[in-house]
């Protein structure tokens, strides 16, 4: 974990130094595109457990996260909530702005988790961070995938990312948690690179 660790700093920090320009154009973009903060925030679970707020660049309408969080309880009064159909991302969504459809395509909207990692409740791989409302709904094994600090890629990213159901998204994130190793990390790295670059599952 200490050598996680070290790798995390060694890669987000010389990341944030050199990118801090773009960084600068990418919020004047989202300001011009639409109203609202270019810096969208959330509160996700993180390893054991523990919230954090987790920072993105803004791709979606201001309220965007109030209309999903009411769109799982509508579901859960109904009784017709399905995690293992469940998919958060639809390339067709509406919320989605002009701008932001480009973030999302090239993965920039993930920079600003750059803090996340520097301020240690992120790591560059891992299970991606949830929300407390489909954590709520995690079965025993699913809650393994806590055991680990979340991150801005991981298993499941470089195999299917937004195609993936949940339950293919948590299978994905408890098979890294059980099978870590530090090799299993640079290994992601690598495949997640060229997965950027294709833009593959993206939207």
């Amino acid at each position: 974990m200490l050598a996680k660790r070290v790798l995390d700093l060694l890669i987000s920090i010389p990341l944030l130094i050199v990118l801090s320009p773009l960084w600068l154009m990418i919020v004047l973009w989202i300001k011009a595109d639409s109203k609202g903060p270019a810096v969208f925030r959330q509160e996700r679970v993180g390893r054991n457990g523990a919230l954090f707020t987790i920072y993105k660049f803004r791709t979606m309408v201001p309220n965007a996260d109030a209309v999903m969080k009411e769109k799982i309880e509508q579901l859960k009064k109904e009784g017709k909530f399905d995690p293992d159909n469940f998919i958060f991302q639809d390339k067709d969504d509406p919320r989605i702005t002009k701008s932001g459809r480009f973030l999302r395509k090239s993965s920039l909207d993930e920079l600003p988790q750059l803090l996340n990692i520097i301020n240690g409740t992120m790591s560059i791989v891992g299970p991606r961070p949830e929300v407390p409302e489909i954590v709520d709904q995690y079965t025993h094994e699913q809650r393994h995938r806590l055991d680990m600090p979340p991150g801005v890629t991981g298993l499941a990213q470089v195999n299917g990312r937004s195609e993936l159901t949940l339950t293919e998204t948590l299978k994905y994130d408890v098979e890294y948690v059980q099978n870590w190793r530090l090799g299993l990390d640079l290994k992601i790295l690598w495949k997640t690179l060229f997965i950027v670059i294709k833009g593959k599952g993206a939207y």
